[in-house]
């Protein structure tokens, strides 16, 4: 006998076929049919996803990006037509620029009223085409099984990314002989290309004739879940390496080898040496501009080698010498069986004096300040030295992400959720949620800024409803702090409305019911970060910090990054 079933209960079994456990959306007109069909598999026997009622759209895809980020698994967004739709661009956009595997599910009108201005009829397809890997229309229930499985393969597979899927009503309620699919090939889409042996053979031969190899790790490495074979081919070689942002946990903040963070506030030794390397090792990056700082004098002295998933990536931003396309899990093992193993003592100890010049002008007065008011570099330490070893660290942008990821401490894979290619504020309260799902049994510590707070602060009420357990640290200098430093080094301290009046986050964190604590001395800093990871659930920790604090070392824009400034 046929299983007859409306498109709406087969959506559900396709999520179901892809593993999914966690779904965070927003319901509405649009979409309710597959919201009256969630409603038996969130409860009961046939439970088998948890649904995490989000308080705004985008709230539903950043929460989906951290997710995804920590868990290594596709994110799952579910939403409505019209407004609620579109609400998730600036999610998914922040997805396609930092290859997070999300799938994004929106209800539409039906196919009858398409192109009549029906209401809330968006061409969803349309406006998300250019910033997802995939977006299609499901116009008939029979394409549900399909079209999922379709986008889940998309979704993961390669340089992972973004996929959207819009849900026609009538596809919702219509009923149809139900048939499971499965999509494990597209026609010229190649989400792995064949490693070339030529390519690896002159790849080894530059890194084993190389005197002053460096190697700079991207998030690559992560996706690829290849940070075994990194440390191993590191190792063998006896290399250096840098880390970009979205890449810092792929190697373990006390791990020898590991020389800094890349990029414009990044390390200042391993900038600077990037101008003097002799070989250099790109490993799934993509060589952003706020690494290279001005291309037309990166790395010229250097023989560039790049290995990357996306052979898009070769060329577009630095020109190579020998690129490795493939996935890095694949072609680091075989890379590491051709090179020689190696000892560059001599060159790792160049990177000392650059090093200690750079703790003794920044680090340490920015950790360990004297006097004056609270800075922020002090209470990212802080939280950092009484953390979890295998905390995950979560940032909004601007200068709080900054700090935090200079100054925290990353010893486990995944270990840290950013917005990077997009820079988006407000990213850091819904991603932080996402985390704690996907690493329920983890401490998520989310760094914040009172601008990007503000951005998102309606996930507040998805905390308190789930009573997800992200300390929040709340680094209020009452200014749109990254900007404002901008304006004061580029603008002549023109503070053209960076300054911010702020509400009293105490009384909204009672309106919340999330217990807080507010600092505004060093000497109540550690007795408050010890309360807050030892507390329960969610905790909001405000810390009053100096207005003026500047994010150093910095590469001003378009200059060198041998020009990196350590005071200003």
């Amino acid at each position: 006998m046929k299983d007859r079933i409306t498109g709406a209960k087969a959506l559900m079994r396709a999520l179901q076929a892809e593993g999914v456990k966690t779904i965070f959306g927003y319901p509405g007109g649009s979409i309710m049919p597959v919201y009256d069909a969630l409603f038996d598999y969130t409860r009961g026997e046939k439970k088998c996803f948890d649904h995490i009622l989000v308080r705004h759209e985008q709230g539903a895809t950043h929460a989906a990006e951290g997710y995804a980020r920590v868990s290594g698994e596709v994110g799952v967004a579910l939403v409505t037509s019209g407004p609620g739709v579109t609400n998730t661009l600036t999610g998914i956009a922040d997805a396609m620029l930092d290859s997070t595997p999300i799938v994004v599910i929106a209800g539409q009108v039906p196919i009858t009223a398409l192109g009549t201005d029906a209401f809330q009829e968006v061409d969803l397809v349309g406006v998300s085409q250019p910033i997802s890997k995939w977006a299609y229309q499901i116009r008939r229930a029979e394409d549900v099984a399909w079209a999922v499985s379709r986008a889940f393969y998309i979704a993961r597979t390669g340089r992972p990314g973004p996929v959207v899927l819009d849900f026609a009503k009538n596809a919702q309620t219509e009923e149809f002989d139900w048939e499971p699919k499965k999509v494990d090939f597209v026609r010229s889409y190649v989400p792995y290309p064949k490693l070339d042996d030529e390519a690896l053979r002159q790849a080894a031969e530059l890194i084993n004739n190389a005197k002053r190899p460096l190697a700079l790790v991207g998030q690559g490495v992560e996706l690829g879940n290849a940070q075994e074979e990194l440390k191993a081919f590191l190792e063998k070689a006896d290399i250096p390496a840098g880390r970009t942002m979205l890449g810092l946990s792929a190697l373990p903040s006390d791990h020898p080898l590991n020389v800094g963070m890349l990029g414009m506030h990044g390390n200042y030794a391993v900038n600077l040496k990037e101008q003097e390397c002799d070989v250099l090792i790109a490993i799934g990056m993509r060589f952003s501009d706020r690494v290279t700082g001005n291309t037309k004098t990166y790395a010229k002295q250097a023989k560039i080698i790049h290995l990357d998933i996306d052979r898009s990536e070769i060329d577009k931003n630095v020109k190579t010498d020998v690129a490795v396309v493939a996935d890095c899990k694949e072609s680091l093992p075989a890379l590491t069986a051709l090179i020689h193993e190696n000892y560059h003592g001599q060159w790792r100890d160049s990177f000392k004096p650059l090093d200690e010049k750079e703790r003794l002008k920044v680090i340490e007065p920015a950790i360990h300040p004297k006097e004056g008011p609270l800075l922020m570099g002090e209470v990212v330490n802080a939280v950092a030295q009484q953390a979890n070893d295998d905390a995950i660290l979560v940032t909004d942008v601007g200068q709080n992400q900054l700090f935090a990821t200079r100054y925290f401490k990353y010893h486990h894979k995944r270990s840290i959720c950013t917005s990077g290619g997009l820079g988006t504020m407000g990213y850091g309260m819904p991603a932080a949620i996402g985390a704690t799902f996907a690493a329920p049994h983890r401490q998520v510590c989310c760094f914040m800024g009172d601008g990007g707070f503000q951005m998102c602060i309606e996930e507040l009420g998805t905390i308190m409803e789930q009573q997800t357990p992200v300390k929040m640290i709340l680094l209020n200098n009452n200014y749109l702090g990254n900007v404002r430093q901008w304006q004061d080094m580029f603008w002549m301290r023109r503070k053209s409305f960076t300054k911010m009046q702020n509400p009293c986050y105490e009384l909204i964190a009672q309106g919340y019911g999330i217990p807080y604590q507010a600092v505004t001395t060093r000497e109540d800093l550690e007795a408050a970060v010890s309360r807050m990871l030892a507390t329960d659930g969610p905790f909001i920790l405000e810390c009053a910090i100096k207005e003026d604090d500047d994010v150093l070392p910095m590469t001003p824009p378009g200059m060198n990054v041998n020009d990196m400034m350590l005071e200003i």
